[in-house]
C-alpha cells in the first residue's frame, strides 16, 4: 500500500503519505528541519513490510506548501516544534491511528519529544536519532560549521553539508562530491521565507526541562562523528529520559542513519518490534 492523502490542521491542509501493510503495527516518520517524506527515501523501504510507515510533509515543504500555495493565501500561523507535534497528531487522527511508534531524526526528534511530552497516548514507543534536547542542555554546533554553512559560495556549502552528513568514504563511493545524493540536504522547493521559518522552529525547540515526562520507551541513536549535531546531546538524553537506551555509531556523522540505513534501521525495527508490540 502506498497513499497520499491530507489532514486538516489549523490554518492549514497537512499532506501525508503512507506505505506498508495497513494492519501492521503503525510507524509515524519524522524528517528533519526544511525537508519533506523525500528524506526517508533510503530508509523507508526497509520498514514498510515490517510497520504501516506515515509521513507528512511540514507546513512549507512538499506538497503542503504547494497546497497552501493553492489557496492564494500564506500560513501566518507561528510555527514551532510543538505546532508540528500537533499537525502529526492530527494526520494521525486523520488516518484513525490511536498509538504509534516514533522516529524522528534531527529537527524530527524535537518534534517527536514535543509529542511523546504534549500527547503520550499516541506514543507507543520512541526512536530519536542525531538531535538534541533545545534549551540550555543543548550543545550546538561550533563556529567553524556555522561560518562554513553561511559561505556564499554555494558549491563550497554544498560540499560542507556532504561532510557534516557523510564519511569520506561514503562519499567517495558515490563518485565524490558531484554524486552525492542531496535528498538530507533541504527540500530544493521550499520558498526562502519557510527555510528561515524552519530554521527558527528547530533553534527555538526547547524540552530541556521536561524530557523526564516522556513515558515512552525510548532509544537514542547518534553518530559519534556528527559536528552538525555533536553527540553530547545523545548523552543528555540518554540521562534525562527515564530507562532510555543508547546507541552510538562509530563513525557516523549526522546522516549516519542514510548511510548505514540497513544498520541503524535494523536496531530501530529490534527495539520495537519484540519489546513493544
Amino acid at each position: 500500500m502506498k497513499l497520499r492523502g491530507t489532514s486538516p490542521v489549523a490554518e492549514a491542509r497537512v499532506a501525508h503519505q503512507v506505505e506498508g501493510p495497513r494492519d501492521a503495527p503503525a510507524l509515524l516518520l519524522l524528517q528533519g528541519q526544511a525537508n519533506s517524506h523525500d528524506w526517508w527515501q533510503h530508509v523507508r523501504p526497509l520498514l514498510t513490510e515490517r510497520f504501516f510507515t506515515i509521513t507528512f510533509d511540514y507546513r512549507g515543504t512538499g506538497d503542503t506548501a504547494r497546497l497552501q500555495a493553492a489557496t492564494g493565501k500564506e500560513d501566518e500561523t507561528l510555527w514551532s516544534t510543538a505546532l508540528f507535534a500537533e499537525d502529526a497528531a492530527a494526520v494521525l487522527a486523520a488516518l484513525d491511528v490511536e498509538s504509534a511508534f516514533v522516529y524522528g531524526t534531527s529537527m524530527g526528534g524535537r518534534i517527536a519529544q514535543e509529542l511523546a511530552i504534549g500527547r503520550p497516548a499516541l506514543v507507543r514507543a520512541l526512536v530519536l536519532a542525531c538531535t538534541t534536547p533545545g534549551g540550555s542542555l543543548a550543545t550546538e554546533r561550533d563556529r567553524e560549521v556555522r561560518l562554513a554553512l553561511s559561505s556564499p559560495d554555494r558549491t563550497a556549502r554544498l560540499r560542507t553539508t556532504a561532510d557534516l552528513f557523510y564519511t569520506a568514504a561514503w562519499i567517495a563511493a558515490h563518485g565524490g562530491y558531484d554524486g552525492v545524493p542531496t535528498h538530507l540536504f533541504s527540500d530544493p522547493t521550499m520558498s526562502r521565507r519557510d527555510a528561515n521559518r524552519h530554521l527558527r522552529v528547530s533553534a527555538k525547540h526547547d524540552a530541556a526541562s521536561r524530557l523526564d515526562r516522556i513515558e515512552a520507551p525510548t532509544l537514542i541513536l547518534h553518530g559519534a562523528e556528527d559536528r552538525f549535531a555533536p553527540v553530547v546531546n545523545a548523552e543528555v538524553l540518554h540521562e534525562r529520559i527515564m530507562g532510555s537506551r543508547l546507541h552510538v555509531h562509530p563513525t557516523g556523522r549526522h546522516g549516519f542513519f542514510d548511510e548505514f540505513a540497513t544498520e541503524s534501521t535494523g536496531l530501530v525495527t529490534d527495539f520495537l518490534v519484540p519489546s513493544h508490540t
